[in-house]
């Protein structure tokens, strides 16, 4: 009985390992992998992880409106805030592991979920006048599910503030209730980004902030980021008490949910532009800090031509870029699905792409997310290459590599090469990415 029983525990160890090995399981979204472009590698940092929460007093409680009269509760609204920043680790100490939470398909209750981190809870911080990178998640997603950005970010010098914005649930509250986030998103996004400014301390450069955004978050960014809303747009009306209206272009609180001095921003499949635009052409010309736009152009949450590409357009005060994925959809930028949510179509198509590989994707946005910031919060006017490509359409790049080049070589991007700076051969596929500088 000893040989089949050795032969039973090699299959299980077997079985094990093909388990543990499997994309977006067990790896750690913040690594990646072998054919990421070169930038998208893990910074010299360490990583270190808190949560604090902070108290945005006197806010209209979009969630809890009087049905009957229409009437919006005055609340401290309290936001958790999740914060990454380079960090030293002692020897042997055990990384984070992330959990969240995300809504089931109706009738069933949410989906719990982890992720697998490397940063370490409360490790000392390292170093002094961090850029700070605020960062505004989708709709009903949670910080957790960006830990491929946050982490990776973090080991390159920059703190990293995630705000959990708690968005209600989209499918039992009532259409004014469901349009709360338009109000709350900029909202947020401004109080954190002036809380942290003030209480970080010189762990941070206040004058070196960025702000990172999807879907919902997109929109959220955009408008903190200085788009003006549109006193016709069509959530003004949508948002219970008139709250929205008193943020809209010419109101006298037009100027609260507007971030100061924003260096950089960063807007992942936007929302904010169908049906009708959020801020209208007016509005996106208000823009004025540099612009880094990625979607899918086969989005079916957010339509690709009245979204990114319509902000590509009007931004015209801002030097932008469009980074562009053929056919893939709207979930390019959240981690892996974790185990627990790849049982079901639905719990995984919060996180991945049918056609694209996740973790494709996200190494692809580190390296240009990487030399955005790098140019814009750091002056590294270096790094402006990997973002200005000889060829728009990356189908069109060409590198003939010189004998003796490994086969994983990056591409050198100058002296006649067109294959993208950074990216290897055969793994520049797929992308298109525009460039227009401020004025145009």
């Amino acid at each position: 009985m000893r040989a089949p029983d050795m032969q039973h525990k090699n299959l299980v160890l077997t079985l094990a390992l093909l388990v543990m090995a499997a994309p977006g399981v067990a790896q750690t979204p913040s690594k990646t992998g072998a054919d990421a472009p070169e930038l998208a590698a893990m910074g010299p940092d360490a990583v270190g992880f808190r949560t604090i929460t902070l108290v945005h007093p006197d806010q209209p409680d979009l969630q809890n409106v009087d049905p009957t009269v229409g009437t919006v509760p005055v609340h401290d609204r309290r936001l958790v805030v999740d914060i990454w920043y380079p960090a030293v680790v002692r020897k042997g100490a055990k990384p984070v592991t992330y959990q969240g939470a995300l809504w089931g398909e109706p009738p069933h209750p949410p989906a719990s979920f982890t992720q697998i981190g490397l940063a370490v809870r409360d490790a000392h911080p390292v170093g002094n006048r961090h850029p700070l990178i605020i960062l505004s998640h989708g709709y009903s997603n949670t910080p957790a599910m960006f830990t491929w950005l946050t982490e990776n970010l973090a080991s390159k010098g920059y703190v990293v503030a995630g705000i959990h914005h708690e968005d209600p649930d989209p499918y039992t509250v009532s259409a004014d209730k469901r349009a709360a986030p338009n109000y709350d998103r900029p909202q947020d996004i401004a109080f954190v980004t002036a809380q942290l400014r003030a209480t970080l301390s010189a762990q941070i450069d206040p004058a070196q902030v960025a702000l990172i955004g999807y879907s919902q978050g997109g929109y959220g960014v955009l408008t903190a980021g200085g788009a003006s809303l549109d006193p016709d747009g069509p959530n003004m009306e949508m948002v219970a008490g008139g709250w929205l209206k008193k943020h809209a272009r010419g109101a006298p609180g037009a100027g609260e949910i507007v971030v100061p001095s924003v260096k950089a921003i960063v807007a992942l499949a936007p929302a904010g532009g169908s049906p009708k635009s959020a801020w209208g052409t007016e509005g996106l010309a208000a823009i004025t800090a540099p612009l880094l736009l990625i979607q899918g152009d086969a989005d079916p949450t957010v339509d690709y031509k009245t979204g990114a590409l319509t902000v590509f357009a009007g931004a015209v005060h801002s030097d932008r870029y469009l980074l562009t994925y053929k056919q893939a959809g709207h979930n390019v930028a959240l981690n892996p699905a974790p185990a627990q949510m790849r049982g079901s179509a639905w719990d995984m198509d919060w996180f991945e792409d049918p056609i694209w590989r996740q973790d494709r994707l996200n190494a692809i946005n580190l390296h240009f997310i990487t030399a955005f910031l790098a140019v814009h919060l750091r002056a590294d006017v270096a790094r402006a290459v990997y973002l200005n490509v000889p060829v728009e359409n990356s189908d069109d790049g060409v590198w003939k590599a010189p004998d003796g080049t490994p086969w994983g070589g990056y591409s050198p991007g100058e002296d006649g090469v067109t294959l993208w700076k950074g990216f290897q051969r055969r793994h520049g596929r797929g992308m298109e990415l525009r460039h227009l500088g401020a004025g145009q």
